[in-house]
């Protein structure tokens, strides 16, 4: 796990509200502060789609993808008032965490590996982003932790995302 405080929220926000860097990731949950406050839980509510379109191949996740969120949640945010603070929880998409673990420590076995996660915080002017490993049981061997934090921090440099480790 790694906490890192984002140096540029003009760049930060651009990569995640109005670019597709992100669009590897799962929305788990967002809460937002504006004028209201909202709070979206990003699990997929199949019951909304009529049912030729609830078919796995449609909806292969649990959790909305980002791509699909994005647009909405940069509607709420934009205007003329930054929010007072926010949070969103990202999850990595299984088949893009299982290949990066994969592509790291090929004979390695990740299946106790529930999800790769970041939660991106914005309060009192600040943005930090922590990221996260959720196992399925209690494990002693936490090589998906430090190959997640290797390759998050990677991707925030070719992203030109600024920060510093807290």
């Amino acid at each position: 796990m790694l906490a890192l405080e984002i140096k540029s929220m003009k760049i930060l926000m651009s990569q995640l509200l109005t670019g597709d860097s992100f669009d590897s990731f799962l929305l788990q949950e967002a809460v937002l502060h504006t004028a209201v406050s909202y709070h979206i839980d990003g699990r997929l509510n199949l019951d909304f789609y009529p049912e030729e379109e609830r078919g796995e191949d449609l909806h292969p996740y649990e959790f909305q993808p980002w791509s699909e969120a994005r647009e909405y949640l940069f509607l709420l945010i934009r205007g003329h008032n930054t929010p007072t603070a926010f949070r969103f929880v990202l999850q990595l998409k299984p088949d893009s965490a299982e290949a990066m673990l994969k592509k790291e420590l090929p004979e390695g076995d990740f299946s106790e590996v529930r999800s790769l996660v970041i939660n991106l915080s914005y309060e009192n002017g600040k943005a930090t982003i922590t990221t996260g490993t959720s196992y399925n049981t209690f494990v002693m061997d936490h090589t998906a932790d430090q190959i997640w934090d290797r390759n998050f921090t990677r991707f925030l440099g070719l992203k030109g995302i600024p920060f510093e480790l807290l």
